[in-house]
């Protein structure tokens, strides 16, 4: 009875330990049948003084169920034959018993890296013995029973296996087996009960079956994402694909088809900062207020094109090429509450009263003011010139406009708004170190960053154009570094 008790303790001990251990790795025994073949020696704890070493050979039928841990539970089917032996020196005697069993257990393997796997087993076989004197008697026979008798021993076990192969492994390991009665040896004799313990060596034949707990179609083995959602589409390698590289898979990606390099919130669309429905890599204008209304390049619609967005204007649907101050409204230059582009009488002396048209209100004292005459005289050809450092307009090697330039390319917005009819050509050019085309590229897409920006605040495509000139035209050495400064710029001409 202790000796059950003892194994029904160790057994729950064993079922703790080993839900202990669930953990999120792969167990190379899991879900494999396994044969082994082992041999080694036996020795006694019985009523005869000297236990003698002997020995004995065993096969075994393992099955070890599919856990996904660094641990795996399993069962085993044993058959075992050999020799016990013992001896008194006085009286001189001695005995050999011959036994067959063939029995249970259940197992319990853990593993310690890739290569070495500690185990425990517990159980009951089934003995067949036949205790023998010194002449080779029948021990039993001699007492009027048969030669063999038989018995239900328990047994536990602890060893260590070594794979060797993928499915070939090495075995050490030491058992004891535990008799409820005390005539192994052939002797009744004191108030213990007979035991002896065997150690072995040997091989074992896994045949192993594929295992893919989650159902991707990698073994666990090879899958690197061991733990990918039913259904979802993966690589080679057991992970979620992500057709465009972002970081984010199909299956959770809700822009697929993001361009390459652009970065990407957690739903894999690309981060758009300051939440106006346009993305950082395509806004221009990436620090719009929130909830202000954008065009296509990201940059606050300007309704009336006067060149003060829709949220800051004032005075929404002035005329086309009317000048407008910081608030968007027509300019009133005397400030006599009628706009320059409506007043027929400009320069009006402050305090008074004017008409619809900006002039002074009649009155019975007043004479009526002369207005001048149409000058007929062709107004001359005008030209000019803006010359924008790339140094403070962009950055190195980058097109997109800084802060730096704004001041100036505001300026000549409004000279180019009060002049409707005036054509321009923006230039880009570089200094010459570097390659040719790279130059080129660059050039011109800087001309084509000034080009986009007066696009957006109302100048008609129709009156620009733009070139990329690279270092073709230099205005300075380009063998000294305050040449090359000079050399990097972007040139806008009136050229009408």
């Amino acid at each position: 009875m202790k000796y059950r008790a003892a194994l029904c303790i160790f057994l729950l001990l064993a079922t703790g330990s080993l839900n202990a251990q669930l953990s999120k790795q792969y167990h190379p025994f899991t879900g494999t049948m396994v044969f082994g073949l082992e041999g080694g020696a036996t020795y006694s704890q019985t009523d005869y003084k000297t236990a003698v070493a002997d020995y004995s050979a065993r096969g075994g039928l393992e099955y070890f169920y599919p856990f996904y841990s660094n641990s795996v539970f399993g069962f085993r089917l044993l058959g075992s034959s050999g020799y016990i032996k013992g001896k008194d020196e006085v009286p001189a005697h001695e005995f050999r018993t011959t036994f067959t069993a063939a029995g249970a257990q259940v197992m319990y393997a853990l593993g310690l890296g890739k290569v070495v796997f500690p185990y425990f087993s517990a159980g009951a076989e089934y003995t067949w013995f036949t205790p023998k004197d010194e002449n080779g008697a029948s021990i039993f026979e001699k007492t009027g029973s048969k030669a063999t008798r038989t018995e239900l021993l328990y047994s536990a076990e602890l060893g260590m296996r070594f794979v060797l192969s993928q499915n070939i492994s090495f075995n050490i390991g030491g058992a004891a087996h535990f008799s409820p009665d005390d005539d192994i040896d052939g002797r009744v004799s004191g108030n213990n009960n007979d035991m002896y313990y065997t150690g072995f060596a040997g091989f074992s034949v896994a045949f192993f079956t594929r295992y893919d707990s989650d159902g991707d179609g990698v073994d666990d083995d090879k899958d690197m994402c061991p733990d990918t959602p039913p259904g979802v589409k993966v690589d080679e390698f057991g992970c979620p694909i992500d057709s465009d590289h972002d970081g984010v898979p199909d299956y959770l990606d809700k822009c697929p088809g993001t361009p390459q390099g652009v970065k990407v919130d957690q739903n894999g669309c690309p981060v758009d900062s300051d939440h106006d429905g346009v993305p950082d890599y395509l806004d221009i204008c990436p620090d719009t207020p929130r909830g202000v209304a954008v065009d296509e390049f990201g940059c606050p619609k300007d309704s009336d094109g006067d060149g003060v967005p829709d949220y800051l204007d004032q005075c929404p649907n002035t005329p086309k090429g009317v000048a407008v101050d910081k608030k968007g409204c027509p300019i009133d230059s005397d400030g006599d509450g009628v706009p320059d582009y409506l007043d027929q009488c400009p320069g009006t002396p402050a305090g008074t009263e004017v008409d619809e048209h900006g002039c002074p209100k009649k009155t019975e004292t007043a004479k009526p003011i002369e207005l001048p005459k149409f000058d007929e005289t062709p107004a001359p050809k005008i030209e000019k010139q803006l010359v924008l450092s790339a140094g403070a307009s962009f950055a190195p090697g980058r097109s997109e406009l800084q802060k730096g330039a704004f001041p100036d390319l505001d300026k000549l917005l409004g000279y180019m708004k009060e002049n409707p009819s005036s054509k321009w050509i923006i230039e880009g050019h570089t200094d010459s170190r570097g390659s040719y085309e790279a130059n080129k590229k660059l050039s011109l897409e800087r001309a084509q960053a000034v080009y986009k920006y007066f696009v957006t605040r109302g100048i008609s495509k129709s009156r620009l154009v733009v070139r990329g000139l690279g270092p073709d035209y230099p205005v300075a050495d380009n063998g000294t570094e305050a040449g090359r400064t000079k050399n990097r710029r972007v040139v806008i001409n009136r050229v009408e």
